[in-house]
């Protein structure tokens, strides 16, 4: 039976994002909502459904931002709400603002028990500058050591909303959850638009489908769309058929047409993954419209060579690595090839946690197993000879690959990317919060106390040093309690340098890597400590050295085998010992000499792959 969708006018539809902290109670209420609304039955197995894929159930978080439409009569009349369940964590915030271009308003989620942390702040600034509504609700009253009070005088002091205006609730148990349905519909605006302007349709999601090609998630802001109707897309001007339209309830239900204001799924023979692209506009044939401004490109902030194990599955993983982009679009792929690892490509992220799912969906949903190389960062280089610059049509670079970093006599600055970050902790772990952001040569730029045992700090981060393990070691100096999150705050100049790895004095390009001046002695060192222990022995010495330019800055030495030559002397001269062992050691110095040191590959993925417990 499919719905009629004209009984919904724009006055009665309000379109809502969920955003929180992380683990703040976003998908419980989430599923509250569709329960009091009837969209689901109620039972004991509502956790998180909206929570589709097997990595968010596995790790218990959202990845995807998930949109669900709830029927719900307030005073008589019908209305229609639209409700996207939102990521909380950093890495996936581009997500989160994406949500937000399709709502009007947000319920602002805070737990009772942990207070607003980092995120909260992050995503509250999000959906004050697309300047929608925002509802605060405070979850989790039922836990005994909730304190909702010091809760609402966080919120007052911090985002200035009265203490009156936040709404008390426990998803878990449904207590209040019906009050945020009144308020939504009281205090968030309908939609701007109007059924009679042409059809102007906004792609804010879309996944890929085997049998039915792309199906595009899409919020209609003037128009309505029909089952037939012929469409084009802004962006790539090519012409398609709509085959179905429907709206989730979190399920896809068909639908006779789709009318402006209102958000659902569309289905129009597809097949090209790169045709769909997110923020792109949709309008009727010869009915051209102005396109709607779409969503700025995600800013990748660390970089992962990705291969396959075998060459032989290189196709495969091309079209599944095509099909999870499309899905996620916030990942930037170039083609890339190592001389270790073969053809492959170069990924970007928007953080680690991004990386490990992304690695794990290709895993789980397309049955890839893949090497990832050890994250890095963007560099740029100003350059300052004249033959480069022409070379290169413009006195910036950007380096991603070692194998490019110019030599420092062209150059006249190097230059690292920068994040600022927050930091909110309570207040008996600043100590060495501080000694943990100045070994990562952080600078602090501000520090404001929430409430008397709360702190937020605020500083400068190089990208690189927070990149791999920032986040684990903040969590372990304060017992889970601090949270973090990061923007983007540009480049600054920095002492970088490229250390290169040689065995038996020959560099081995494929791992060479771009690294600061301060920090190049540890690295080396546990470059040739983790070399030592992969490359097989052979009958001659091996030396593995790290090094700067022509100084050398750390250095192991892999024995070489070698037969007992003095066995079969018993007694006798010991001039007849020394000659046997001299002879020895000059065949050993010889060898060497002619000797080709050759890395197995195993030996390379296992030094170039992340080290999960480093």
């Amino acid at each position: 039976e499919k719905l009629d969708m004209s009984t919904y006018p724009v006055e009665s539809i309000r379109n809502f994002s969920i955003i929180a902290h992380v683990d703040h109670g976003k998908s419980t209420l989430a599923d509250r909502l569709l329960e009091i609304t009837g969209t689901i039955s109620k039972t004991d197995r509502n956790k998180q459904v909206l929570d589709k894929l097997q990595v968010e159930r596995e790790r218990g978080i959202t990845v995807k931002a998930q949109s669900a439409s709830l029927f719900y009569n307030h005073e008589g009349i019908n209305y229609l709400l639209n409700l996207i369940d939102t990521p909380g964590h950093v890495d996936f915030s581009y997500e989160v603002s994406r949500s937000l271009s399709a709502c009007q308003g947000v319920i602002l989620v805070v737990d009772a028990n942990e207070g607003i942390q980092a995120q909260t702040v992050a995503n509250f600034y999000l959906a004050f500058e697309a300047q929608l509504s925002i509802i605060p609700v405070i979850n989790k009253i039922d836990l005994k050591n909730a304190d909702p009070e010091r809760v609402e005088k966080q919120i007052e002091k911090l985002f200035d909303i009265p203490t009156d205006e936040c709404i008390r609730i426990s998803a878990k148990q449904g207590t209040n959850v019906e009050k945020v349905l009144q308020k939504v519909i009281e205090k968030i605006p309908p939609p701007q638009c109007n059924t009679a302007d042409p059809l102007k349709a906004l792609v804010f999601d879309s996944t890929f489908d085997h049998y039915r090609g792309v199906v595009a998630n899409i919020a209609l802001f003037g128009g309505e769309i029909a089952k037939g109707h012929k469409i084009v897309s802004a962006h790539t001007k090519k012409r398609y058929e709509v085959n179905e339209v429907g709206i989730l309830t979190p399920d896809e239900q068909p639908t006779h047409k789709l009318y402006a204001g209102q958000v659902g799924y569309l289905i129009a023979g597809m097949k090209e993954v790169a045709e769909a692209q997110i923020g792109d506009t949709l309008f009727l044939y010869k009915q051209p419209v102005e396109p709607l401004p779409g969503f700025k490109s995600a800013k990748p902030m660390v970089f992962a060579g990705m291969y396959p194990i075998d060459q032989t599955e290189y196709n495969n993983l091309k079209s599944a690595l095509e099909r999870l982009t499309l899905n996620d679009s916030s990942v930037t792929v170039h083609r890339d090839s190592s001389l270790a690892l073969g053809a492959g490509w170069r990924l970007g992220f928007l953080g680690l946690l991004h990386m490990e799912v992304f690695n794990q969906r290709l895993e789980q949903e397309y049955n890839m197993s893949v090497i990832l190389t050890a994250p890095t960062v963007p560099y740029k280089a100003v350059l300052s000879s004249a033959k480069l610059i022409k070379e290169y049509g413009k006195d910036q670079i950007t380096i991603i690959n070692p194998a490019q970093f110019p030599d420092k006599l062209s150059v006249s600055e190097y230059l690292e990317p920068t994040v600022l970050g927050t930091i909110v902790t309570p207040h008996e772990y600043i100590g060495k919060i501080i000694t943990l952001c100045q070994d990562r040569r952080a600078v602090q730029t501000d520090m404001l106390y929430i409430d008397e045992n709360r702190v937020m700090l605020k500083y400068l981060f190089p990208l690189n040093e927070i990149v791999v393990d920032f986040y684990d070691a903040l969590k372990s100096l304060s017992s889970g309690y601090a949270s973090f999150d990061y923007e983007d705050a540009g480049y600054q100049s920095a002492d970088l340098i490229k250390m290169d790895i040689l065995l038996n004095g020959n560099p081995v390009e494929e791992l060479a890597t771009i690294i600061h001046k301060d920090k190049a002695h540890a690295a080396g060192k546990l470059l040739c400590e983790r070399l030592k222990e992969t490359i097989p022995r052979q009958l001659f010495e091996i030396a593995i050295q790290a090094a700067i330019g022509k100084k050398i800055i750390a250095r192991e030495t892999l024995k070489a085998y070698r037969k007992n030559v003095v066995a079969k002397c018993y007694g006798g001269d010991i001039t007849r010992r020394m000659k046997l062992l001299k002879r020895q050691a000059e065949s050993k110095r010889l060898m060497r000499k002619i000797g080709n040191v050759e890395v197995p590959r195993d030996a390379f993925i296992r030094v170039l792959k992340r080290e999960p417990d480093k």
